[in-house]
């Protein structure tokens, strides 16, 4: 790959930054035709280069299964065009809401209409996806759109750089460098709405820089989402599931499971289980295409110490090689692991895994996941397997994180009618489908009013019909 991201200077990031402001000021906002003819030069930006987006991914990570790519980054976003194509001349008309009767003939609307100009800071494990959901929300609200890649994913930033440029307009879509002094720059414009997709160590940085130009925020963290295991739970069944979903992407997905909490006498046959069905999908062999290599090589050396650590505090490992095998480091994939005898005070449940590590630890009473999942920050997913639903409904209830699949992991982030989204340390807002719509819109409430209501007669000067409506407006209140 020989492509390189166009450098893009401090200078001509506030002077794209403000075009795009005064423009967004002094045109009305766009019609649906505008809107649709955007999203459709997206949908071809992606369908047109989705071999070459497939190659620069797995140029940055050293490799990249092409399957992932194409199911978790590309139909993604391409299903998400179509839904939003096709559904948003209804999202864009007024809609009606109920007008109280004392205001009556009166009525009231609710009127979309677009912020402004709208930033988007991506990461690397997904940066097609994650860099273009939120475009594609943005652009059907109406507004401009800004996007800084990641450093991590050079290749993939220098090639949307140019396919973007090629389809539109820099005032409607534009791509920046990833120079180190571009990101903090980025995040300190005072955007109409900022998404920035991360850690939660730098989410914090993002939303303080926000803070400072009052810019709202919309971002989606991580952190340690928790899987429960309960006692009616199919336990080959769960374990084979866990395996696909920690191992995708080799782990480094925001919404893996982090930990598996299972019930004590069952966790080292759980374990085992675990392992097993991570060998019979990806073998033991480090050349295997369909698994994906950890991005850099501090990231490796990280997902070493915690391995590590967890060993030396004595957690049993299963893995078919150790991670300083010269066949595996070389090409910078890790192999799967499964650790039991985990505790909590150990720095592999201190931190987000990002890798394909999954500790295993015992409970006796099922109120003790619950506990667990409760003294730590609210995770971006929850996974509950089991068939008892008094006890997945007591789940539910008692514990808060972002999203919840039940009897499988991540397949609630592909529901396109539902938000995806964090809460509290694991981020702020949500999006996808009619959800973006809506963060990246002003929802303008109208009141439409009537000649023939008698909001008049509370006007001064007050007397005796002041009592008379008042009485009346106590009775419809």
């Amino acid at each position: 790959m020989d492509q390189s991201v166009h450098s893009f200077g401090r200078r001509a990031l506030d002077d794209s930054f403000h075009r795009m402001v005064e423009l967004s000021r002094q045109q009305p906002p766009p019609p649906l035709a505008t809107r649709l003819d955007r999203l459709a030069r997206l949908r071809a930006l992606i369908s047109d280069n989705e071999q070459r987006f497939a190659a620069a991914i797995s140029a940055d990570f050293g490799h990249r299964c092409a399957i992932e790519t194409l199911i978790a980054e590309t139909l993604f976003l391409l299903g998400e065009l179509k839904h939003t194509s096709k559904h948003l001349k209804n999202w864009m008309a007024p809609k009606s809401v109920s007008t109280q009767l004392q205001f009556w003939p009166a009525s009231n609307r609710l009127l979309p209409q677009p912020l402004g100009v709208v930033g988007i800071i991506a990461p690397w494990n997904y940066p097609l996806q994650l860099t273009l959901a939120p475009a594609i929300g943005a652009i059907a609200a109406g507004n401009l759109v800004m996007i800084k890649p990641s450093e991590l994913s050079p290749r993939f930033a220098a090639l949307l750089q140019e396919t973007v440029a090629a389809k539109f307009e820099p005032t409607e879509l534009l791509v920046t460098g990833i120079e180190d002094d571009i990101a903090p720059a980025f995040a300190a414009l005072p955007f109409d709405h900022l998404v920035f997709t991360g850690s939660t160590r730098v989410g914090r940085i993002v939303a303080e820089a926000a803070g400072r130009n009052l810019t709202p925020v919309t971002l989606e963290l991580g952190g340690k989402s928790p899987t429960i295991i309960d006692r009616s739970a199919d336990l080959d069944l769960a374990a084979q599931r866990i395996a696909y979903a920690k191992l995708m992407n080799a782990g480094q997905t925001c919404i893996a499971p982090d930990y598996a909490l299972v019930p004590r006498d069952k966790v080292q046959d759980f374990a085992a289980r675990v392992q097993r069905h991570m060998l019979a999908m990806f073998g033991d062999n480090p050349s295997n295409p369909d698994y994906t290599a950890i991005i850099a090589d501090k990231h490796y050396v990280r997902l070493e110490g915690l391995l590590a650590d967890a060993k030396a505090q004595g957690a049993s490992v299963l893995q078919s090689a150790t991670p300083d095998n010269a066949a595996w480091r070389s090409v910078r994939k890790f192999p799967p692991t499964v650790l039991s005898g985990v505790t909590a005070d150990m720095k592999i449940m201190q931190e987000e895994i990002f890798g394909p590590l999954l500790p295993v630890l015992g409970y006796d009473d099922p109120s003790e996941p619950i506990a667990f999942i409760n003294g730590r920050d609210r995770p971006l997913a929850l996974y509950w397997f089991g068939s008892d639903d008094a006890a997945r409904d007591e789940v539910l209830a008692r514990t808060v994180s972002g999203g919840v699949t039940i009897n499988d992991c991540l397949v609630h982030f592909a529901q396109i009618n539902q938000p995806m989204g964090g809460v509290g340390a694991s981020g702020i807002g949500a999006y996808h489908g009619q959800w973006g719509f809506d963060t990246f819109s002003h929802l303008k409430p109208v009141f439409y009013r009537s000649p023939y209501n008698r909001l008049a007669d509370l006007y001064p000067p007050y007397g005796s019909k002041i009592a008379r409506l008042a009485k009346l407006l106590r009775l419809l209140s």
